[in-house]
């Protein structure tokens, strides 16, 4: 019996060796992050973070990918899955001004930053597509690790908004974060880890062998070293405004919701006529695979 997780639809959740494993658990959706999953994450870290027999998480996703991003049906889809247990036109949950918009986000913002406030490390372990949402959660973590041939980038920034969890300027910088950003487009496991916006990468099928190796050996630290030394680092980078900017980038998000530029209109309304899938297809033409191949010479 589990004391914090309270339900496991989206999530799975077993501890082995002093190591928490945290499963994003919606592979026929490509672990496309719904409210219900980012309610369960959260509980699964807290559950991980209270329990004594825990040193290090592990956060990975099952089947093809770590995170697609967010599940879009419910807002450009026009359907949920299944509908609310109460009256939505007495909730803010219709965005109908630009403060619900942003206290919509605050609030699931705050889900996703326990990954950075709890006490204990966590690894991301990054395969298949980490797209959009999944980079929100994958850069809050204090280590990511991924395959050579992952998918990582933002393409919702081509017209969708900016990253409501912004971490980038922290792994990888100004220019590249402007990079990545302007054109949405997405880099390779490989080619992230030369950047620095993830540790290291390893072939798709070496990747749980090391992920594993590297928790199993963080977790004979002391857990309340870990914790001091996480929460030490965390406090520089709060120093250096990272709090202040997450507090700020989801009206920064709300900004871009707002947007009138043709590409937003046209995606909002390729949604509304032809559906999702055509209104994805049609965002992302003109940008060809959407690959960033870095210089090696």
């Amino acid at each position: 019996m589990n004391k914090w997780l309270k339900s496991t639809e989206t999530i799975l959740f077993t501890v082995t060796g002093s190591i928490a494993r945290i499963t994003l658990n919606r592979p026929d959706k490509r672990n496309a992050i719904n409210e219900q999953m980012q309610l369960e994450l959260e509980q699964a870290l807290l559950e991980a973070d209270d329990r004594r027999d825990v040193n290090v998480i592990l956060l990975e996703g099952a089947g093809k990918d770590f995170c697609s991003g967010y599940d879009l049906q419910g807002t450009y889809g026009g359907n949920l899955e299944k509908g609310p247990a109460y009256d939505p036109a007495l909730y803010r949950s219709n965005n109908a001004s630009f403060d619900d918009d942003a206290w919509n986000l605050e609030r699931s913002q705050e889900r996703r930053l326990r990954i950075f406030d709890i006490h204990k490390p966590v690894i991301a372990k990054v395969h298949g597509n980490c797209l959009a949402g999944g980079t929100d959660i994958a850069f809050l973590c204090d280590l990511v690790i991924a395959a050579d041939d992952a998918r990582i980038g933002f393409p919702a920034a081509r017209a969708n908004g900016t990253p409501p969890t912004q971490m980038w300027l922290y792994h990888i910088g100004p220019q590249w974060s402007k990079r990545l950003l302007f054109t949405g487009d997405v880099l390779s496991g490989a080619d992230a880890a030369r950047l620095g916006l993830v540790l290291d990468a390893y072939a798709a099928d070496r990747l749980e062998e090391e992920v594993w190796a590297l928790a199993t050996r963080i977790a004979l630290t002391d857990v309340e070293l870990l914790a001091t030394h996480k929460r030490a680092v965390n406090v520089g980078l709060e120093l250096m405004g990272a709090r202040t900017l997450q507090r700020m980038i989801a009206e920064a998000d709300v900004r871009g919701h707002l947007s009138q530029g043709p590409r937003r209109m046209q995606f909002k309304s390729d949604a509304a006529q032809h559906g999702l899938k055509t209104a994805l297809k049609n965002r992302d033409a003109g940008y060809g695979d959407g690959a960033i191949k870095l210089n090696r010479r």
